[in-house]
C-alpha cells in the first residue's frame, strides 16, 4: 500500500532528474527542450481539466434527467410519524391521507433538491472547461509556432 503512494513520487523525481541531465549535457538545446517540455506539460494539464469537466457535466446531466431515487419507504415514513404521535401530547392524530400527502411532498422535495444539485454541479463543471480551454488553445498555437521556427 505504501509502495503505491511512493511509486508515483519517485517516478516523477526520476523524470525530472532525466530532464535536468539531458538539458545539462545538451547546453545549446537545453533551454529549448525545457520550453517544449513546459508547453507540453501545460497542454496536458489543461486537456485533462477539460476532459474531467466534460465527464462531470455528463454525469450531472444524467442526475438532472434521472435523479437518484428516494430510499425511505412509505411504511418507514409512516412508522416514524406514528412514533412521533406518542411524543406529541394534546395534538390531533394525523390521518392516513395526511401521512401519505406528507410522504409524497417529501419525495417531491427530495427530487427537486437532487435536480438543483445537478444544475449546480453542471455550472461548477463548466468552470473546468471554460477556464482552461483558452489556455490550452493559446499554448497549442504557441507549440505550433515553436515547431515552425
Amino acid at each position: 500500500m505504501v509502495v503505491l503512494v511512493i511509486l508515483p513520487f519517485f517516478i516523477g523525481l526520476l523524470m525530472i532528474a532525466f530532464i535536468i541531465i539531458a538539458a545539462v549535457k545538451n547546453k545549446e538545446g537545453g533551454e529549448r527542450m525545457i520550453r517544449h517540455l513546459y508547453t507540453y506539460l501545460v497542454l496536458f494539464a489543461t486537456l485533462m481539466m477539460v476532459i474531467g469537466g466534460g465527464i462531470s457535466i455528463f454525469m450531472a446531466t444524467a442526475d438532472l434527467v434521472s435523479p437518484p431515487a428516494y430510499y425511505q419507504s412509505y411504511s418507514d415514513f409512516k412508522m416514524m410519524k406514528e412514533s412521533e404521535k406518542t411524543s406529541r401530547v394534546g395534538q390531533e392524530d394525523l390521518t392516513e391521507e395526511d401521512i401519505r400527502s406528507q410522504y409524497d411532498q417529501l419525495i417531491e422535495d427530495e427530487e427537486q433538491r437532487q435536480k438543483n444539485n445537478a444544475v449546480n454541479q453542471i455550472i461548477k463543471s463548466l468552470g473546468f472547461i471554460v477556464i482552461p480551454l483558452p489556455i490550452f488553445i493559446y499554448f497549442n498555437r504557441l507549440r505550433k509556432k515553436i515547431i515552425e521556427t
